[in-house]
């Protein structure tokens, strides 16, 4: 990350703190404490305030925390929540924003418990996650890196595909091959469905075989250097019939609509129309179950949502999928899935992989 990113982010962040009611902000997310200060441990507290910036971690991270941080840090020998109260005790600060999606109630209570006594907890909108909806060039590259190693997993491993190969055995064999190009694990459960079971959106893989004449979906992403990458490609063992091609080219006319319709201050809403307008043209809109997309980043799902009713104006920098699908049960399902960047005047597909039906 380029050196002094980690301080603008947070100097940004404190811009928006007179509009939260409070006078500093406790960060507990473990992604939004990545963003803001570059730690990646499994457990810290972020207090932001003007002027300062103190992270809260245990004696495991002593060394990690001040190679990875630009903050001033805290070893907190007991709970990190006692940590950050007294240092607000301290500075007699009344007003605490706490995030309100990233806290859990036991923790909200157990915080409120070590606070001053005349200090309130004020729960805030998810102003960073905000934040890293735009991503910067130095994101941007990593983005690109992550979305490589995937790309290059894949067909790694769909250039030796076996047909008498499980599910399992295809998951398994693209996450060793991300972790062989540098990705540090697989960004979700690998998703490897053959057949009827393809009609599943979120299928596990299984010990079942990989057999001909049927199509074979691949959902994948990487992370590397903390950061994901998503794609879909669908495959046919042997010669795709009427049904598995009709399908493909839907959801693929469908795909190419929604990128299309991808630019600045367009709704996240109106691209998902896009693909479901398509759809529905050939008469698989009810087999449309899912958004047509997200936005991803430290996470695999950030805002925004690419969906029906997310009212959302896209803006250039932010990055997110476009994954239509339509899932005919008994038979399979078709999903066709690209990493994008939003531009000023459309969108740049960040997945290299080609998208027709992979005939094997």
């Amino acid at each position: 990350m380029i050196a002094g990113e980690f301080r603008s982010r947070r100097e940004r962040l404190l811009e928006k703190l007179p509009g939260l009611k409070a006078e500093t902000l406790l960060v507990s997310s473990l992604p939004n404490i990545r963003y803001l200060s570059g730690f990646t441990g499994s457990n810290a507290l972020l207090l932001v305030a003007p002027g300062e910036a103190t992270l809260f971690t245990d004696p495991r991270y002593t060394v990690q925390s001040k190679q990875e941080s630009d903050c001033r840090i805290s070893i907190v020998k007991g709970p990190v929540y006692e940590g950050a109260s007294k240092l607000i005790s301290r500075r007699k600060w009344r007003t605490i924003g706490v995030e309100r999606g990233g806290i859990t109630y036991a923790a909200y209570i157990e915080l409120g418990k070590h606070f001053p006594i005349n200090a309130s907890l004020v729960p805030v909108a998810p102003v960073v996650e905000e934040l890293r909806m735009i991503k910067s060039e130095s994101e941007l590259r990593l983005i690109r890196r992550s979305v490589m190693t995937n790309s290059t997993a894949y067909e790694k491993v769909v250039a030796r595909l076996k047909s008498n190969s499980t599910e399992n055995d295809v998951a398994a064999e693209l996450e060793y091959q991300m972790r062989r190009l540098g990705a540090e694990k697989a960004a979700f459960e690998t998703i490897v469905a053959s057949g009827a079971r393809s009609a599943l959106p979120h299928a596990q893989p299984t010990s079942e075989r990989i057999n001909r004449n049927r199509l074979l979906l691949v959902d994948m992403g990487a992370v590397q250097a903390g950061y994901c990458s998503d794609m879909t490609r669908m495959l046919h063992l042997g010669k795709p019939g009427t049904n598995a091609r009709k399908l493909h080219k839907a959801v693929l006319e469908a795909q190419l609509a929604a990128i299309d319709a991808v630019r600045e201050n367009i709704t996240a809403s109106a691209v998902d129309r896009a693909a479901r307008q398509v759809l529905k043209k050939h008469g698989m809109d009810k087999l449309f179950v899912h958004s047509t997309g997200h936005g991803l980043g430290l996470e695999i799902h950030e805002p925004p949502r690419i969906g029906k009713r997310d009212k959302t104006r896209l803006k250039a920098g932010m990055v997110v999928t476009i994954e239509p699908g339509a899932y005919m049960e008994g038979f399979g399902g078709v999903r066709i899935e690209d990493t994008v960047v939003v531009t000023r005047t459309g969108c740049e597909i960040l997945t290299p992989t080609r998208k027709e039906l992979l005939v094997v």
